[in-house]
């Protein structure tokens, strides 16, 4: 990454002077180390692994969500909990995680938060009851957006304005593949051996997961460049209140609540829908669903693009659309048919998530990033919180039709929120 040392190495007078010469207060721009310029894909690829390593464990309980239902003698809205308790967690730190990060600087927090993530990882692997579990995958929600949370306003500081949406999108798209990964640990643990001459343990999937994330701690250690100084004087109360006092980040709140209440009922109760007949699949095949996630890879990155020419406001309502015509074919008992209505569902909704960030962060460009992404957080994972229980409450009423049209129902709000509160001539 442009203009700054990395732990252990050295940097030259010329980049030493090309970073004093870039950074003006509220502009804050990345400079290159190399002496031919423009080379930041070290940082790209480390705050892409934050992407990664934060996006393992949230949900990665859900391929198992039939198989708990039956281990735990648990109803569907209880071993939803498992979705919920992280997402619940994260929506309360997340606030706490900004605030902390414009004080003693984001690096730090995103290093520091990701070696933290290890612990309560690994011991979800020892519980033997689902109330325990549930108390670790809350513990994991509360250490978590000191990575996501703060990577998100990291990105904001250290890129150039023009490249925000592009570097964001790439961001999302590592937040994709450590989604898939994660489910795709847990799902094929509970049914294969994961581990030599150990037996198939959805336990197991949990131990690997901790195990990496203390990788992933030591190469954002060494990959990671520090941040741009801080500046002086940040009142971080007068930052929130100013933040909750602009109506189009209150839109933008509102909008992140709806996005990930879309992905995550979708994603957590189409499991019971598939686990049952006529499709019967297996925790590995559940986990196996999630391929359509890598859809999202290539898909998040020229979504950027887009959101840079069209706008966020129409990328935002033209990938809703989309969503909404992918929930509406998982109503089509055909599994190829569900596949591809799956792949439209969160394709649609990683660009949503990437044109809500980009906005979010330029409305927050006078000061206060880190809160205002960290409120951000909050809402989002709110909206994925209600999303763990929610469907399942109305499951009884009308099974997976139900949480179809409540999902359809949320896509609608969304963007009639967008489309006539969000302004400005970049909306």
């Amino acid at each position: 990454m442009s203009g700054f040392r990395e732990s252990g190495h050295s940097f030259n007078e010329e980049t030493a002077d090309a970073l004093l010469a870039a950074g003006q207060s509220g502009n804050r721009r990345v400079v290159s180390v190399s002496r031919h310029g423009g080379n930041d894909t070290r940082a790209v690829i480390a705050v892409t692994l934050a992407g990664v390593a934060a996006f393992f464990n949230l949900y990665a309980t859900q391929p198992l969500l039939p198989l708990f239902e039956q281990l735990f003698h648990a109803s569907k809205a209880e071993v939803g909990r498992t979705v919920s308790a992280a997402t619940l967690g994260v929506a309360l730190s997340a606030p706490f995680c900004g605030a902390l990060a414009e004080r003693v600087g984001r690096r730090k927090v995103i290093v520091l938060a990701t070696f933290l993530l290890a612990l309560p990882t690994i011991l979800a692997a020892t519980s033997n009851s689902l109330t325990q579990f549930v108390f670790w995958r809350f513990l994991q929600g509360i250490v978590m957006p000191g990575i996501f949370g703060v990577t998100i306003a990291y990105i904001a500081e250290e890129w150039p304005r023009h490249r925000i949406p592009q570097v964001v999108s790439i961001y999302v798209s590592g937040t994709v593949l450590g989604g898939f990964l994660g489910r795709i640990f847990t799902g094929v643990a509970a049914t294969h051996h994961l581990f030599p001459f150990i037996a198939p343990s959805w336990r197991n999937g949990f131990a690997a997961i901790g195990a990496l994330d203390i990788i992933f701690g030591f190469l954002l250690w060494r990959w990671l460049p520090p941040d741009s100084p801080l500046p002086e004087g940040s009142d971080e109360e007068t930052n929130v209140t100013r933040h909750l006092r602009n109506p189009q980040l209150l839109a933008t709140y509102a909008v992140g609540f709806n996005v990930l209440f879309t992905l995550v009922a979708t994603f957590t109760y189409i499991t019971f829908y598939l686990a049952a007949p006529p499709f019967g699949l297996s925790p590995a095949e559940l986990s196996a669903l999630f391929m359509v996630y890598l859809v999202g890879l290539i898909i998040t990155p020229f979504g950027g693009i887009w959101i840079s020419r069209v706008g966020s406001r129409a990328a935002l309502i033209g990938s809703v659309m989309v969503g909404i015509v992918g929930v509406l074919l998982t109503l089509v008992s055909s599994l190829p048919v569900i596949l591809f209505g799956l792949v439209l569902c969160s394709s649609g909704v990683f660009v949503c998530q990437s044109a809500s960030t980009s906005y979010i962060q330029r409305e927050a460009q006078s000061g206060g990033r880190a809160s205002a992404a960290g409120l951000y957080v909050m809402f989002y994972y709110i909206g994925g919180s209600f999303a763990g229980v929610l469907p399942g409450m109305l499951w009884r009423f009308g099974q997976w039709k139900a949480c179809v049209t409540l999902i359809v129902c949320v896509q609608l709000i969304t963007v009639a929120i967008a489309g006539t509160i969000w302004k400005g001539k970049e909306a």
